[in-house]
């Protein structure tokens, strides 16, 4: 039984990973999908899916190096946290000249405030 959890458990992670490159791949054409998460989470999920997948993302020539200073310190580069906090900057003045109701604003303004400090506190790359 233990055997048929464990590789379950190894192709749920496969699958998991597989699906993090794919949006990672579309993130890198479009503009609003991030692509460093996504590669990060494959990478995790790849640690118990497959050693060898995961291995291949570090050695990642562009990829790579951003992985394993997250891995290894939890940095974002300077650059990337100046795009992500004005990219959350602009998705919020929309919403404020929709006329969405005051509580909606409210929600996503602490949202936004919370993921740009998380960003902020992290250690540069």
């Amino acid at each position: 039984m233990k055997d048929m959890t464990d590789r379950m458990s190894k192709y749920m992670h496969l699958t998991l990973g597989w699906l993090c490159v794919l949006l990672g791949a579309i993130g890198a054409v479009l503009p609003v999908m991030p692509t460093t998460g996504f590669l990060i989470l494959a990478a995790f999920f790849f640690t118990k899916g497959s050693p060898r997948l995961r291995q291949w993302l570090l050695d990642h020539a562009q990829f790579g190096p951003t992985i394993r200073a997250w891995e290894e310190t939890g940095a974002i580069p300077r650059r990337i946290k100046v795009i992500s906090i004005s990219m959350m900057m602009l998705s919020f003045v929309p919403t404020t000249l929709m006329g969405v109701p005051w509580p909606w604003i409210a929600i996503q303004a602490v949202l936004i405030a919370t993921g740009a400090l998380y960003i902020l506190t992290r250690p540069d790359a």
